[in-house]
């Protein structure tokens, strides 16, 4: 146990804070754990605690119980996890059967440069 004043409250604040991660680290590895197990079992919530396992990672990041680089990639692992995935975009049959219908590639213009370039060629 300190004797100094001011190491008694540094020993205090650490001890609060240190409280305060050990919850936010727990809330976020607990919401995880929700998702992963609906994941398995294919519920229909899975995307809503898709985003509260989000929600609460960034919420550890932000009051910095894990660094930036590690809520995003813990955020990455489990979206790739998601077994029942969300309705992907459906292209019209018109688009599929009109020829011109994928990207045109646009002209480039030809500059003094390019112009040099081909000519030394």
């Amino acid at each position: 146990m300190p004797n100094i004043k001011s190491a008694i409250k540094r020993m205090k604040i650490s001890e609060k804070k240190n409280l305060r991660n050990n919850i936010l680290k727990s809330e976020y590895k607990t919401a995880v754990k929700k998702y992963e197990q609906a994941n398995e079992n294919k519920d229909a919530n899975t995307n809503e605690l898709l985003s509260a396992a989000k929600k609460a990672i960034d919420h550890a990041c932000s009051n910095g119980v894990i660094s930036k680089n590690a809520a995003s990639r813990k955020k990455s692992r489990i979206e790739k996890k998601l077994a029942v995935k969300p309705a992907e975009k459906k292209v019209s049959k018109k688009a599929e059967e009109k020829p011109g219908a994928e990207k045109k590639e646009t002209a480039k213009k030809e500059t003094k440069k390019t112009v040099a370039k081909k000519e030394e060629k």
